[in-house]
């Protein structure tokens, strides 16, 4: 996500998705014990911005004005389409909602958390001294009431290893939304637990200036093309997850949606 230039994050993310395919499919043709399992980590983000219910696997895509979540959706369309021809390799599209925990860099979190990630001299000065952006939204109700989840990206990483460890699916392709366990936190209750200041603006457009100003001005990381995802909610139903785990599933999602944020607010271990 650190790259700027759109057709080469187009180049990394979708096309390069595509060549991996490709190289599997050809190990699976001249390989009598080749790759078994192909994991793809899509996105919330590929369903788009404002979800009239909870997203389920079957939910059409609606990803827009973002790059990353646009490119995620085309790189979840290239999966499905091409799944087929790996050759006895059971695929996995794994489609998480926002990644938390205290490790975590990225725009929603830099939002909640106030970071001044851009690469500019001001930021630097800002992060040095200690300081915070506030976090900013349209005024209106609906704003702070609209729900978010979140995933640990330890749960994630307890998922993939989960999906390694266990008999490939008899089945080509299996498509799972992933979450933190429980219900889904409001903006507002995230702004509570972050301790973040908020400033409200007249609207949409306003917000969409100030996100403008602070990214060209490299104060922050915060693409203004996020700002329907700032904005808008969308949230997954987890239910196939669930059956998919079984007796494992609170072994495997440790973390509730609620933890998973809050931990996103403690200080990152070194590793």
């Amino acid at each position: 996500t650190g790259v700027l230039d759109v057709e080469r994050m187009w180049q990394i993310n979708v096309a390069g998705t595509a060549r991996v395919m490709e190289a599997v499919t050809e190990v699976n043709r001249t390989a009598d014990d080749g790759i078994k399992q192909f994991i793809f980590p899509s996105s919330v983000s590929a369903y788009g911005p404002d979800l009239p219910a909870p997203a389920t696997e079957e939910s059409a895509f609606g990803a827009h004005t973002l790059p990353y979540a646009i490119h995620k959706k085309e790189s979840d369309e290239v999966v499905q389409q091409r799944c087929t021809a790996l050759r006895g390799c059971s695929v996995y599209i794994l489609r998480p909602h926002i990644f938390a925990g205290a490790s975590v860099e990225n725009y929603l979190m830099g939002a909640f958390r106030g970071t001044p990630n851009g690469k500019g001299a001001r930021a630097e000065q800002m992060r040095a001294a200690g300081k915070r952006l506030p976090c900013m939204l349209p005024r209106g109700q609906q704003y702070l009431d609209n729900k978010i989840q979140f995933i640990h990206v330890d749960d994630m990483a307890r998922l993939i290893r989960h999906i390694l460890q266990r008999e490939p699916e008899t089945q080509r392709l299996t498509v799972l939304n992933v979450a933190g366990r429980g219900e889904p936190l409001t903006f507002a209750k995230c702004i509570e637990i972050a301790h973040a200041k908020l400033v409200r603006v007249p609207g949409k457009w306003v917000m969409r200036q100030v996100l403008a100003f602070l990214w060209k001005q490299q104060i922050s990381a915060i693409p203004p093309e996020a700002l329907p995802y700032m904005t808008g909610e969308y949230i997954m139903n987890t239910d196939r997850l669930h059956r998919f785990l079984g007796p494992e599933y609170e072994h495997v999602i440790r973390y509730t949606v609620t933890d998973a944020f809050a931990d996103s607010f403690k200080a990152a271990t070194p590793a």
